[in-house]
């Protein structure tokens, strides 16, 4: 398997942008089942939910990349998004920059028919899901033509320009 979008944003120069379009992903995640639970993570007690994602981005805008990501989402939202809202103050707190959109104003997009990041405007990593959410045997996959970044630079930049902050979105 291709290495993880951690290893790519490792040797990011200015910027790494993020496309999310699944209403869920593993759904066997411990996290996810303990939340469903009840359990929820307390954002001042940042040794409880601080992890290596946040390092790696927490690096990256150190040396100046900008990280966005953006979520487009069904409304009413699924448990998981609910779920990966409660969980974003980590993104922001990292250096991450989230915005999400309803997939009701999607529909006039021509957008690509799974999740990627995007590096420095020249590799995209795509993230190749199963039915139920998990990551693919062979999920992961570099693209380094300049047609298919721009297309998903484009895609990036229209669904981050209708999209709403972190701070005002509400989930449905």
């Amino acid at each position: 398997m291709q290495p993880p979008a951690r290893e790519a944003l490792a040797r990011a120069a200015r910027s790494a942008v993020h496309l999310e379009t699944r209403d869920s992903y593993m759904l066997d995640d411990p996290g996810f089942i303990a939340w469903q639970a009840g359990a929820r993570l307390d954002p001042a007690d940042r040794a409880s939910w601080w992890g290596p994602w946040h390092d790696h981005v927490r690096d990256a805008t150190a040396r100046g990349v900008t990280v966005r990501r953006a979520r487009i989402v069904s409304e009413p939202v699924s448990d998981y998004v609910r779920y990966e809202h409660d969980l974003t103050h980590g993104n922001l707190a990292a250096g991450e920059a989230v915005r999400w959109l309803p997939r009701r104003r999607t529909t006039d997009l021509a957008l690509p028919g799974t999740d990627f990041w995007l590096f420095d405007d020249e590799t995209v990593l795509y993230h190749h899901f199963t039915g139920d959410g998990q990551l693919a045997e062979d999920g992961r996959e570099y693209v380094t033509d300049p047609v298919r970044a721009k297309r998903a630079a484009e895609a990036f930049e229209s669904v981050w320009s209708r999209a709403v902050p972190h701070a005002e979105y509400r989930p449905g």
